[in-house]
């Protein structure tokens, strides 16, 4: 199925929370404890804090089609974005279309963007689960770290990919 990318709406927030904490409590278990992912994505959070973060990140939106019984359109997949240090803060997939190219389009929308807006060095702070897909989209680890969510310890990795330009984008 196509992934189409398309820019953050305000009303998308509460979508993009549930597949946040959908995405961690879902696609992480064999990297971090049931302690570390409800630290990370715990079930009651600051809904004004998130709504400002992301009105802040402006970030895209992946959705697919989808078809039910009662409903035939399109749904949330995944969401990402790119800040204009070349810092991405946020990629998720949902875990129902997770190996179904949500992350590589979103990844190429990245690319896209940052050759666009004239950003050589990508970077982002990769859970444990995430490292082996960005390191396939040709980012190296920099740092190992150690960051605190809620009082509870998890493991990341600093990565970061420096290109010229739109011949990278896609790789």
């Amino acid at each position: 199925m196509p992934v189409l990318i398309r820019d953050f709406r305000p009303g998308d927030a509460p979508a993009l929370r549930a597949l946040f904490h959908a995405s961690v409590q879902g696609l992480t278990g064999a990297q971090y404890s049931p302690e570390q992912r409800n630290a990370w994505a715990p079930l009651a959070y600051d809904v004004a804090q998130w709504d400002a973060r992301l009105q802040a990140n402006q970030p895209f939106v992946a959705e697919m089609a989808s078809s039910t019984c009662t409903h035939i359109g399109t749904e949330i997949a995944g969401f990402s974005d790119l800040q204009a240090s070349g810092y991405i803060d946020h990629f998720f997939v949902a875990p129902a279309h997770a190996g179904q190219g949500v992350a590589h389009a979103l990844m190429a929308h990245i690319h896209a963007q940052a050759a666009l807006r004239g950003i050589a060095r990508l970077w982002a702070d990769v859970s444990l689960t995430a490292e082996p897909f960005f390191a396939k989209s040709g980012f190296a680890v920099e740092l190992r770290q150690q960051v605190e969510r809620h009082g509870v310890v998890l493991a990341n990795a600093r990565m970061a990919k420096t290109w010229r330009g739109a011949s990278a984008v896609g790789q």
